[in-house]
């Protein structure tokens, strides 16, 4: 069996949400979870479809308050194929389950190369007669609107006809995450069904969202080999089947091929989507047709992504590469959506877009930078909303939400659940302004890694500009330092939301929004200084910039305050006077402490109170910004950075940090693999294990984590090599940990496709594939060299790298 592929044996109903989402299959446009097609919804399995975009909002009571959400809708389930089966004309008899009764071996198995799941059970009756049902599934990348379900039949040593039921199934809600389901989940209505004109064996389900009024549609058609003894038709409201009954004998299996089309109103080029899914399941191949084109476009995006990371650290890699590109794959460059934190592949964070996407187009912008752009773009058609924002703040530019879902509106929730209290409290965290920075970090790397100029002088200006104008508003000067202050936010952290006892929320002076905060004020006012002419006097006059304002940027980029304490970056103002947190005795007391914050507020105190972090924090600078970057940053700003100060920080954060994040081990093992290299590689496998091991403790099943998924994916592309977009050339610093130390990768670099990088001990290579472009500059060790198209050089790694 080929090392990519992941086998689950026998039915475990702890793991089965697990697999389910592990198991999801996606083409960037909707992806569904690996729910049994026979199993109906429970405590077991969730069936999940996700179209990339659809939302939909309702209002709940909470707490006594009524609350709205914006959800990611989990739309009418295709998957259903049930069966029972009459050995020698015996009266019906039960449907078969894995893991139910009969079942007698049971086997998941995962080719992420081919992006096909392939679901073997064994059944035996009372007198040993037995069945073999073999599934594939897979939800075409070529045809980003369809999927296939082939089902075969196998009798051993018996004659008879087995029943088959294919459905799709309306009776469908968002229900995924069990803290949610106090809240009201029922998102689609006007749900009808029907056959298409001529076609009994085609069945059709419509319905809209009650609130967004997106309209869905999928349509089925099922085909079987041999033709069926007998079909019949079941419609009502929310459920269409097809009910066939097919001769067996041993040596002779039946199949069944389920070919479905699922559009929505949101979709290009789309007039009617039941009329255009019809028109496309009536214009499907057969299942064989379908998937050798499914194939063929997986073969196309894994060359364009070719990775090659030895062992299982590599077969994690490949398995987090499959899912991101199911996610996001070039599908997903037309539409107008953005990351979702938990990819397509469940509700958790109800499918909202975080900041995750500095975590994942750092990895798309060197392979597929059209869906970095359309990604971009995104943030961009919601510019005037965060501006809105930014306005009803009382404050100029651009104030991105902490949570985004349709419209661009701030989608975070006003209250949280906290399930080991049980209690409901505020949600702070809306307070993470420092997003808006993560949006100017990232158009400013697809830029310089993509040399999309027109981008950066049109939509990519307009949004740094006005997060620029943002920062400087919100900064104040303090005229007892000489400096300027930004009050009242969230870090990244998240632990920390307010003082102890404070009476309002947020903390001052958070180290990370401060310095990324100046770094866009300064990427701003270069971007204006390089403006061409025209565009220059035509972006000024639109945003109503002068020359008093951009004085400000430049006295704010110079004087915003960085607190430090015991030699130490300070996470906050007042960060050192917090008190320190008994992590011996709460790890005694509790084992597994990665939520904290829950922990203590359970126990009626709060991570407030503490010098303690969910995540990284001051670390996440280590993590955007190469170590002369974030020094040249700092002596920007009036402060110095050396090693001494810099490797005391990242111990402090260290011993301080209870990891409740899947972000917090991959930008860990990135920081450490500079500053601390023999404790690296440990940060690294948990970062590697997260979702595959389920280390949240059940949080995977509600989705993957994307980011950390993308993350680890750059941490062998740019975090072990050093690899910098800048400056018209390709930077390289290598730091390979022990354990990965031999690996290759492809990137696409400006108008070269298929850049070869390849990392051995004491050696790095560089081929640029043979083309007309021009050749590509390379800076390593303080070393500069080109290489030119059809060539590749060595270069010798420095002694300690």
């Amino acid at each position: 069996m080929p090392q990519s592929t992941w086998e689950y044996e026998g039915c475990d109903p702890a793991q089965e949400r697990l697999r389910e989402a592990l198991c999801a299959l996606g083409n960037g446009r909707f992806a569904t979870r690996a729910a049994a097609p026979e199993a109906a919804p429970g405590p077991l399995h969730y069936p999940g479809t996700y179209a990339a975009g659809v939302y939909n909002r309702l209002e709940s009571t909470a707490a006594g308050r009524q609350i709205t959400n914006e959800d990611l809708v989990n739309l009418p389930n295709w998957l259903p194929l049930r069966y029972r089966v009459r050995p020698d004309g015996a009266p019906h008899g039960r449907w078969l389950v894995p893991g139910g009764p009969g079942t007698r071996a049971h086997r998941l198995v995962l080719d992420p190369e081919e992006g096909v799941l392939t679901r073997t059970t064994r059944y035996a009756d009372d007198r040993g007669r037995g069945l073999l049902v073999v599934h594939r599934v897979l939800v075409h990348m070529g045809d980003p609107h369809l999927a296939l379900l082939r089902t075969e039949f196998t009798a051993d040593g018996w004659s008879g006809t087995v029943e088959v039921q294919s459905a799709l199934d309306g009776r469908i809600a968002n229900t995924g995450v069990e803290r949610y389901r106090a809240l009201a989940g029922q998102h689609l209505t006007h749900l009808h069904t029907g056959t298409a004109d001529g076609d009994p064996g085609t069945v059709w389900l419509r319905c809209r969202t009650t609130a967004s009024d997106i309209r869905v549609a999928l349509a089925a058609r099922t085909r079987t080999r041999p033709d069926p003894a007998a079909a019949d038709t079941s419609l009502t409201g929310r459920r269409a089947a097809r009910l066939l009954t097919l001769p067996l004998a041993p040596g002779r299996p039946a199949v069944v091929e389920k070919t479905v089309a699922l559009c929505t109103s949101r979709d290009p080029a789309i007039s009617d989507p039941l009329h255009s899914a019809l028109d496309r399941v009536r214009q499907a191949p057969d299942a064989d047709a379908l998937l050798d084109s499914h194939r063929t476009a997986w073969r196309h995006l894994w060359r364009r992504a070719e990775l090659d990371v030895p062992g299982e650290a590599g077969r994690i890699l490949r398995l987090h590469l499959f899912h991101v590109l199911q996610t996001l794959s070039p599908h997903t460059a037309d539409l107008d959506v953005g990351v979702p934190a938990r990819g397509l592949h469940g509700e958790a964070y109800r499918g909202h877009v975080f900041w995750d996407e500095l975590f994942v187009l750092p990895y798309l912008n060197l392979h597929f930078p059209e869906v970095s752009r359309g990604l971009l773009t995104y943030r961009h058609r919601r510019l005037p909303q965060a501006c809105l924002n930014a306005r009803a703040a009382g404050l100029r530019g651009a104030l991105y939400p902490w949570q985004s879902g349709s419209d661009g509106r701030e989608e975070t929730q006003e209250l949280h659940l906290n399930p080991r209290s049980g209690r409901w409290l505020p949600d702070r965290s809306r307070l993470q302004h420092h997003v808006g920075s993560a949006v100017a970090y990232d158009v400013w790397q697809y830029c310089q890694a993509s040399g999309d100029t027109e981008f950066l002088h049109t939509r990519g200006a307009e949004m740094l500009l006005q997060i620029a104008r943002f920062w400087a508003d919100r900064a104040v000067p303090d005229p007892a330092t000489g400096r300027y202050r930004i009050l009242g936010v969230v870090g990244p952290d998240e632990y920390h939301d307010a003082y102890p006892g404070a009476d309002r929320p947020g903390v001052d002076d958070n180290a990370y929004t401060n310095v990324t905060a100046a770094w866009v004020l300064c990427r701003a006012l270069e971007l204006v200084r390089s403006l061409p002419p025209f565009r220059h006097d035509e972006l000024l006059d639109r945003t109503a910039l002068h020359r008093p304002e951009l004085e400000r940027w430049e006295d704010v980029s110079r004087r915003l305050t960085v607190p430090f304490h015991d030699d130490v970056i300070s996470q906050f103002d007042g960060y050192g006077d917090l008190q320190e947190l008994d992590w011996d005795g709460y790890r005694a007391r509790y084992g597994d402490i990665r939520r904290l914050d829950r922990i203590l507020e359970a126990e009626g105190d709060s991570t407030n109170r503490y010098q303690a972090s969910k995540q990284a924090d001051v670390l996440m600078l280590g993590y955007l910004f190469s170590p002369a970057e974030l020094a040249a940053l700092l002596r920007r700003l009036g402060y110095d950075l050396d090693d001494h100060t810099w490797n005391r920080t990242v111990d402090h954060y260290l011993r301080r940090t209870s990891h409740g994040s899947t972000l917090s081990g991959l930008v860990h093992g990135w920081v450490l693999a500079r500053a601390r290299r023999a404790d690296a590689w440990r940060y690294c496998q948990e970062a590697l294990t997260e979702d595959v091991a389920d280390i949240q403790g059940g949080t995977t099943g509600e989705g993957v984590h994307l980011g950390a998924m993308a993350g680890t994916l750059d941490l062998v592309q740019r975090g072990l090599t050093g690899l910098e977009t800048r400056e018209d050339a390709l930077w390289l610093d290598p730091v390979p940990l022990p354990p990965l130390s031999r690996f290759g990768f492809r990137v696409r670099y400006r108008g070269h496709w298929g850049v070869r990088v390849r990392m051995h001990p004491g050696q790095l290579r560089i081929g640029v594939p043979d083309s007309d472009e021009s050749p590509i500059r390379v800076e390593i060790g303080g070393r500069s060299a080109l290489v030119h198209p059809g060539e590749e050089r060595r270069f010798t790694v420095p002694p300690g790298r």
